[in-house]
């Protein structure tokens, strides 16, 4: 048996116990988690962006889990986002095929995320959005907040949440558009331009 070193520091492997939170265990990232969206299909559209801390720090070991309804506004029923190898027991990526409207990754270590989904239909008198959950370094509790597509002025500006924030707290929840059918959607945790984070009860 290895003797370990347990008097300094950077000689034990962390545990639970040792993070305020979150500890992210084997497996939480998986092959193909931003890739929601079926290879080929038509409404595919992506988003990506970044996470950055109260000191406008990219924050590089945060998780973005993706929600979306689909093109027909309509909740995926679809099981199975992670699959695992029936031989070696592993965990492998999507099939390709099936639309679960669920993905998760991690960012990159300059605080980037990037996920490949299909463009959400509009729910009641809510908006195309994206549901989004953040967990991060030093959070406690994770955040919620929600990712609108720009492109119906209209729909935005009736938007139940939308219409209740001012300008600036509205423009936080709007993905910006990019070239390429690109969308860009920063995440800022605390500070100036702060994202709106909803909370649920």
């Amino acid at each position: 048996m290895t003797k370990i070193d347990t008097s300094r520091p950077e000689t034990v492997l962390p545990t639970p116990s040792h993070t305020v939170g979150p500890f992210y265990g084997y497996a939480l990232p998986f092959p193909g988690g931003g890739d929601i969206a079926p290879v080929g299909h038509p409404d595919t559209v992506a988003v990506r962006g970044y996470v950055y801390d109260g000191a406008g720090a990219p924050v590089p070991d945060a998780f973005v889990e993706i929600w979306g309804a689909d093109p027909r506004g309509e909740l995926p029923r679809v099981d199975g986002s992670m699959r695992r190898d029936p031989a070696s027991g592993g965990h492998l990526g999507r099939n390709g095929v099936e639309f679960t409207g669920w993905g998760r990754v991690q960012t990159d270590a300059d605080g980037h995320w990037y996920v490949r989904t299909l463009r959400p239909g509009a729910r009641g008198a809510d908006a195309r959005y994206l549901s989004v959950c953040v967990f991060a370094r030093g959070l406690l509790v994770h955040l919620f907040t929600r990712i609108y597509l720009p492109g119906d002025d209209a729909a935005l500006a009736a938007d139940p949440l939308l219409a209740r924030l001012p300008d600036a707290r509205r423009d936080t929840l709007v993905a910006r558009k990019e070239p390429g059918g690109t969308y860009r959607f920063d995440i800022r945790l605390q500070g100036e331009g702060e994202t709106v984070f909803l909370e649920f009860t």
